[in-house]
């Protein structure tokens, strides 16, 4: 609001500097002053004081077109108010935009001018663009980049210094200073004024043009490079916060969730409502926080390091919960869970049934495939709500959630259990 705010005093010096006298300069700019400060308190008050009556007056006529003609005339009138006084006819619409604003018709002039302002911002970008001069970039590349990537580090600079005097933090000055580094739209109507003035040669309000263009398309990158380091900054204290906070011992049979999101919640509910401890993990800092501020055993760290693992008590743990929904990432946590113990029982979730066989060949214990997950609790839906008894339709649910398993790849334990005793009662009749 304040970028747009120094417009005003902007256009005023365009003015003043586009006026030809013979005179001192001082004598000159501040008569000038002198005559746009007499002409904008007229146009004010004047505004003030004669535009309720004449919005009341036409709101009373109860037709929408005619306070559609009243408002532009009001504009147009106040920028030609400020031609007759010497001064740009966009300050006297500025200023006429400023007086609307003030009264109790500014959401019906909002909402009337609606259709008409995607068609003049498109008309005023359009006019812009033809003014472009692109060869111009093709010839002096290095100049063009050089210069816009001084004026928006200039400005930024100017901004962060001015952030920091106002006690704005480090983090807020230094996203401030790379969304308004770079120039802004009204940059283009004071270039035009100015060269219109004589002030600026068609070759610098060129090249002008070309640098305010090319910091404007910058806005975007700019604007997800300050997020992206908030982010990254407001991750690393919280987590540097979260990784000070000790573990709990180790307690047998306890549950390891690594995942405390949509799916791990649940679960962790389901195993306190069991009374079966659990303790889950994440690397989402802020969710992390938020949930150990609810007092859920919560803790900050990588599922996928073995020695985080071990300091989670996975040595005594009587199962791993594998939660996540980022596929690479399960697989991971699988691997390394199974590879510093043989005998953990692992049960991930998996995004489908080709990601399902993966883990089952990584030697998780079970793989739970989305997609087949909610196949089957359709189906159950579907048959409890067609009549079928209840116990016949979990009965077939767990068979074909078993054939699925198969299909999958799933080891048969009872299968290896028998094969187990067999060797062990061999070995002792060997023996």
């Amino acid at each position: 609001l304040f970028q747009d705010l120094a417009v005003i005093p902007l256009l005023l010096l365009v003015t003043i500097l586009g006026r030809k006298s013979d005179g001192s300069v001082l004598v000159s700019i501040l008569t000038a002053l002198a005559q746009a400060g007499v002409a904008i308190a007229v146009i004010v008050i004047v505004g003030r004081y004669a535009l309720r009556p004449l919005l009341r007056f036409v709101a009373g006529a109860q037709s929408s077109d005619l306070f559609m003609a009243a408002t532009l005339l009001i504009a147009v009138g106040a920028g030609a108010a400020a031609t007759l006084a010497g001064l740009s006819m966009s300050l006297g619409a500025f200023i006429a935009g400023l007086l609307l604003a003030e009264t109790e018709f500014r959401r019906a002039i909002e909402a009337i001018i609606e259709p008409f302002k995607g068609l003049l911002l498109g008309a005023f970008f359009l006019l812009v663009g033809l003014n472009i001069d692109l060869e111009g970039l093709f010839e002096n590349p290095l100049r063009i980049v050089a210069a816009a990537a001084a004026l928006i580090l200039l400005k930024g600079l100017i901004i962060y210094g001015l952030a920091r005097l106002f006690k704005v933090s480090n983090m807020a000055a230094t996203e401030t200073a790379l969304l308004l580094g770079p120039c802004g739209e009204f940059a283009f109507v004071i270039l035009g004024s100015a060269t219109a003035m004589g002030i600026f040669d068609p070759r610098v309000n060129a090249d002008s043009l070309l640098i305010v263009t090319l910091t404007m398309i910058l806005i975007p990158f700019l604007a997800r490079i300050g997020t992206g380091i908030r982010t990254r900054v407001k991750d690393r204290a919280i987590a540097e916060q979260l990784a000070s906070v000790e573990l709990p011992d180790a307690v047998p049979q306890r549950v390891i969730l690594a995942g405390f999101g949509r799916v791990g919640h649940l679960v962790g509910s389901m195993l306190t409502e069991h009374n079966i401890p659990y303790l889950a993990v994440d690397v989402d800092a802020d969710l992390v926080a938020r949930e150990r501020k609810a007092g859920y055993p919560v803790y900050y760290g990588d599922a996928a390091n073995a020695e985080f693992l071990k300091r989670c008590g996975l040595d005594e743990a009587g199962a791993l919960a594998v939660t996540m929904d980022n596929p690479s990432r399960v697989d991971d946590v699988a691997r390394v869970a199974r590879s510093l113990r043989s005998d953990l029982k692992i049960i991930a979730r998996a995004r489908d049934e080709r990601h399902a066989m993966r883990l089952y060949a990584t030697g998780v214990t079970e793989a739970v495939p989305e997609t087949i997950e909610s196949s089957l609790q359709l189906g159950e839906a579907l048959l409890v709500e067609t009549g079928v008894p209840m116990g016949l339709v979990i009965a077939s649910v767990h068979e074909r959630r078993d054939g699925f398993r198969k299909l999958l790849g799933r080891p048969n334990r009872r299968e290896q259990v028998e094969a187990a005793r067999k060797r062990l009662r061999r070995q002792q009749t060997q023996g």
